[in-house]
């Protein structure tokens, strides 16, 4: 009887997934795949941010001193403080950046057949991708950054002098619901310019990775360690070009929290200059030794994952799904025409 059922559950489970579309297929990939990763390196995304916008109290601790420090003010759920935002913002982020990077390559690819399959096609399908899901999803980001700044311990070390237990924001919808009545849909939006700025070379961890999967002995190129190692590679050099714009971001997302005066708050380069003067050129490296400890699990994770969640769903090759999408473009214009 129980055979039985598993063996129906199967069925259906089967059935669901051959009546899935291809890019509802790979927004489920992307999205469990963002989540995980996301989840994962939680504990160094905390602490990067803490490094990147809390100077005074953070910059000279370094990394252990600022693990130690949250341990000791917030304990073991401080490291997570802001993960709730995050997750919300990463799986619809990483589901649209995925699935838009597929679709979008897919796209180039049938309107110009003659254009080849090298970085520049990458490139821009990936930043095309980066930038369309940036936009949908960044006012998450922004929430989460900010409940992230927040430094909030428990009553009894509030007592002891140790933290300041004022807290400005109680949670995901307190935070958006304060920020929307603060400044409206701008102000979910502070900050966005150089995370747009910075899609373009983002959009190379895609060439790279499947660059370097290409190159992969091919008794190994199914092998979760390659994928790990491959996925690691591509994150480090995806990063490394974008850091001090991640900074400058952090920094305008929190600048409401440090000054009331809104005619203080400042655009992307006049944050920029004000970050090199004031703190010196250091600060936009702020943490980056932190960020490629993150970036490594991150992105080697994200990229696993996608593969393996793509394997399970049954999404073909990219190269098949390009034929697979001509195909039925053609069966629904020969249905119409007959209809």
């Amino acid at each position: 009887m129980a055979k039985r059922e598993e063996r129906e559950m199967g069925m259906s489970l089967d059935g669901i997934i051959e009546s899935m579309p291809l890019f509802a297929k790979e927004l489920v990939a992307g999205g469990v795949a963002g989540g995980f990763a996301k989840t994962v390196v939680a504990p160094l995304e905390r602490v990067k941010i803490l490094l990147q916008t809390r100077k005074a109290e953070f910059h000279s601790a370094g990394l252990l001193g600022s693990f130690k420090k949250i341990a000791k003010t917030e304990g073991i759920m401080g490291f997570y403080r802001g993960n709730g935002a995050s997750v919300a913002r990463i799986v619809p982020y990483a589901a649209l950046h995925y699935m838009a990077y597929e679709e979008y390559r897919r796209w180039i690819i049938l309107g110009f057949p003659d254009i080849g399959r090298g970085p520049v096609l990458d490139l821009v399908a990936g930043s095309l991708a980066g930038g369309t899901a940036v936009l949908f999803t960044y006012p998450l980001d922004l929430v989460r950054t900010k409940l992230a700044y927040q430094v909030v311990g428990s009553p009894k070390l509030s007592v002891q002098g140790l933290v300041n237990t004022e807290q400005v924001y109680k949670g995901i919808l307190d935070c958006f619901s304060k920020t929307y009545k603060e400044a409206g849909v701008r102000g979910l939006y502070r900050g966005v310019a150089p995370s747009l700025y910075g899609i373009f070379p983002a959009g190379l961890k895609f060439y790279f990775y499947e660059e370097m999967k290409i190159h992969a002995p091919e008794e190994y190129k199914n092998s979760i360690m390659v994928k790990l190692v491959c996925g690691s590679v591509a994150g480090l050099l995806g990063q490394t070009f974008t850091y001090p714009l991640d900074v400058v971001r952090r920094q305008m997302q929190v600048q409401r929290l440090l000054t009331s005066n809104s005619n203080e708050l400042k655009g992307t380069f006049e944050t920029l200059v004000m970050i090199t003067q004031k703190q010196g050129w250091k600060q936009l490296f702020s943490g980056l030794s932190i960020n490629y400890l993150k970036v490594v699990p991150s992105v080697a994770i994200g990229f696993t994952v996608y593969d393996i969640m793509k394997s399970c769903l049954r999404v073909p090759s990219r190269d098949e799904a390009v034929i697979e999408v001509v195909t039925n473009s053609k069966n629904s214009q020969a249905s119409a025409l007959h209809s």
